[in-house]
């Protein structure tokens, strides 16, 4: 069955992450995207580590369902098979720093007249415009200055950066948000149109509460470790044999909860009365339960919990997320053949549609896996764009 985005053509001339993670969503969809790299070894993101028979197995996670030719925009031919596969797209992404493709004579305001329908987009660390918008931007230092980070780790350790790369995956998010509803404008209007988005501000647009905080008190928020801004008790709790989670903030959870650690009393307290009181007292809350949930095994808890309706889960390592039963049935761990690599394994796409599904159908190029074959195809419609007088 086709994908949603079947018969649409992204050029992707995007590196290291927040790109590739907007292109592999258009890809999953059913999008063929063609990845635009450099002679000299491609993306940079192929030389992160661990490797397998010589290939970077993050780059393969991110870069599935892609085809892969070599191009140097500088070289008079290359340019030549790169606004011949222009002619060929429908939407274009670069995350090249703030005025690169300018100077290559590439970017939107040069490429607009020429092709009216193409959506182009560019993702950057800190946006198009702006006193920072010419500073390079990696996730570490987005983290740093969109607030997460200041707001992560123990309330009285220093600042965090979250281990994944959020500012990254967020800019690709909100980037094929953006080229999607570019894309439901060209069917009103026929005209394609520049989209951005910034590593910077998809950062700092996840950080609602925080937002809430300040812009309500004026004051920075604190760090409150792990702890909710707005919810008690909603945090992580050690159990006699790991860690788990329990969110019971609503008060009819609360209630139920303080039957299962054997403390009914606490739902009385006047600290813990109402959400907000269990806020204000979360520390003091917090140790109570504490003391209790470290007397038993997860499992225990678990148990009860769940069957009392309320939401609560075992903290679990990634050996065991890949394995669960939940992840299994959700299809998001997916086998996949790879040139060089061999069978490996890839995430599946979170995304589930009824009628016209995403899907993981190739595992990622390797560095100019599909040359011949693109510009062989660019070939063979040259004669047909003639024929319609587009050349």
């Amino acid at each position: 069955m086709a994908g949603a985005l079947a018969g649409l053509r992204v050029i992707d001339l995007s590196g290291h992450l927040s790109g590739p993670f907007c292109a592999m969503q258009l890809a999953d969809m059913g999008a063929d995207v063609i990845k635009v790299e450099r002679p000299d070894g491609g993306d940079d993101a192929r030389r992160m580590p661990p490797f397998v028979n010589g290939e970077s197995a993050p780059f393969m996670v991110w870069n599935r369902n892609k085809r892969s030719i070599t191009l140097d925009l500088k070289a008079d031919a290359d340019r030549a098979t790169f606004l011949a596969l222009l002619e060929t797209a429908d939407i274009l992404l670069e995350n090249y720093r703030p005025g690169t493709m300018d100077r290559l004579g590439l970017g939107y305001a040069a490429l607009k007249p020429r092709f009216p329908r193409l959506i182009y987009c560019a993702i950057s660390g800190f946006g198009q415009t702006g006193p920072e918008s010419r500073r390079g931007g990696f996730d570490l230092m987005t983290q740093a200055m969109s607030g997460l980070m200041a707001v992560c780790g123990p309330a009285d350790g220093p600042p965090h950066r979250l281990p994944i790369a959020i500012s990254d995956v967020g800019a690709g998010l909100y980037a094929a948000i953006g080229i999607l509803s570019a894309l439901e404008a060209r069917h009103r209007t026929g005209r394609g149109q520049y989209v951005e988005t910034s590593l910077f501000e998809a950062a700092m647009s996840l950080g609602v509460y925080e937002a809430a905080h300040y812009f309500t008190t004026d004051e920075a928020p604190p760090r409150i470790g792990q702890a909710h801004r707005g919810s008690s008790p909603y945090q992580v709790f050690k159990t006699a044999d790991g860690w788990m989670t329990i969110g019971a903030s609503q008060q009819n959870f609360w209630t139920r909860l303080c039957a299962i650690v054997e403390e009914p009393e606490l739902s009385e307290d006047p600290r813990f009365k109402t959400n907000a009181d269990r806020v204000a007292h979360n520390d003091a809350l917090v140790a109570l339960l504490q003391a209790r949930l470290e007397g038993r095994p997860t499992a225990h808890w678990l148990a009860q919990l769940q069957e009392a309706g309320i939401p609560a889960a075992p903290v679990l390592t990634h050996d065991r997320v890949f394995t669960h039963p939940q992840t299994i049935a959700r299809e998001m761990v997916v086998p996949v053949e790879h040139a060089k690599a061999g069978k490996s394994r890839t995430l599946g796409v979170a995304v589930k549609l009824s009628d016209t599904p995403g899907s993981v159908r190739a595992a990622a190029p390797t560095l100019g896996q599909h040359s011949a074959e693109i510009r062989a195809e660019l070939a063979a419609a040259r004669p047909q764009r003639a024929a319609a007088g587009d050349d």
